[in-house]
């Protein structure tokens, strides 16, 4: 299992990975410059929270690390890991349809609340990371 050195960087790729899950007490790093954008991190083995330009992205319960989080207006996709099954609550667009994929498997569709977060469960293999998909319909 890995976690992201420094909290959050920008990967070769051009896709970005953050979170700490193994940390006891609780790191954060602001102004994190990617495309543009300043993002912010929180993370410990209770909670990992991305927020990007002040607004909520990502949030996990317990803890997690994220690898190759990439997001276009059709689809947000990455790689997840823990130290147990998390909870993982998103913020999209409000009142919109979603059809989640786990590990390439379609696990259905779910509506966004009237603030847009999007909340499901990952259930982690000690093995590798767990790949999600969510995209719009």
């Amino acid at each position: 299992m890995a976690v992201v050195e420094g909290l959050i960087r920008q990967e070769n790729d051009g896709t970005l990975s953050f979170g700490d899950y193994t940390l006891d007490a609780k790191a954060k790093l602001s102004d994190f410059e990617h495309d543009g954008d300043l993002y912010k991190i929180k993370t410990f083995y209770e909670i990992t929270k991305l927020e990007k330009n002040g607004l909520f992205v990502y949030e996990s319960v317990p803890g997690t690390a994220v690898f190759h989080m990439e997001a276009t207006d059709r689809e947000i996709a990455f790689e997840v890991e823990g130290k147990e099954d998390a909870q993982i609550t998103l913020e999209l667009e409000p009142e919109k349809e979603y059809k989640i994929f786990i590990n390439d498997t379609n696990i259905g569709k779910m509506k966004t609340n009237l603030g847009g977060k999007l909340i499901f469960s990952v259930e982690f293999d000690s093995e590798a990371p767990t790949k999600v998909k969510v995209a719009k319909l």
